[in-house]
């Protein structure tokens, strides 16, 4: 029984790593990816990602910055110049009032503490997490909830219960790669007949 465990274990393990050394090979930047560690980059523009496009992000958190270059600017702020300079990013206003609220000295370094700021979701947290502090997390979006139900690795109908799924399957050391990895290969198929033609061709599934 020891036996048979060991190989499933390895057999999984084996399809973890062809699939994050595909990706890793067909990896495109991702546009927010540009704000590196930056904690507080990293916050804002991932705030302001929600339902807006990436170039449309990176467009408005580069117009915000250069006028709030970091929290205290920021709350500093009239609230309808960061409305105008946000936008068209979706739900501006509300998300400029996120902003204008963010009543803190430096970005939280734990999810606890990420998720009470207004506008921060389990992803946004993860996300800071990972890309602005290095701390393993698994941010997953609807890039990475699709694949990895094309992938057989889940069978979940929301990213909440994906990331749950994966914090206990998928080994810690793919976690801070999953996300910008997983939104590259989804930003470039991004119907799902392409996507399966490319999983398909690359022999993942």
């Amino acid at each position: 029984m020891k036996f048979v465990e060991q190989q499933c274990s390895e057999l999984v393990e084996t399809n973890f790593s062809k699939v994050f050394k595909t990706f890793r090979r067909n990896y495109h930047l991702v546009p927010l990816e540009v704000f590196g560690d930056n904690p507080y980059k990293t916050l804002i523009s991932t705030i302001l990602s929600s339902r807006t496009k990436d170039e449309v992000t990176l467009e408005a958190s580069k117009r915000l910055f250069k006028i709030a270059p970091n929290l205290l600017d920021l709350r500093n702020k009239d609230i309808k110049l960061i409305e105008k300079t946000i936008y068209p990013v979706g739900f501006y206003k509300t998300k400029a009032k996120h902003l204008k609220n963010l009543n803190i000295s430096k970005v939280p370094k734990t999810r606890e503490e990420l998720m009470k700021l207004p506008g921060v979701g389990r992803k946004t947290a993860n996300l800071v997490l990972n890309r602005a502090f290095g701390i393993p997390a698994v941010a997953v979006d609807t890039h990475v909830h699709r694949i990895c139900n094309m992938l057989g690795w889940v069978k979940t109908k929301t990213p909440e219960q994906t990331e749950k799924k994966l914090v206990k399957i998928l080994p810690i050391k793919y976690w801070p790669e999953t996300n910008r990895l997983f939104v590259s290969i989804g930003r470039q198929y991004t119907t799902n007949k392409r996507l399966i033609e490319f999983l398909k061709k690359e022999k993942l599934i």
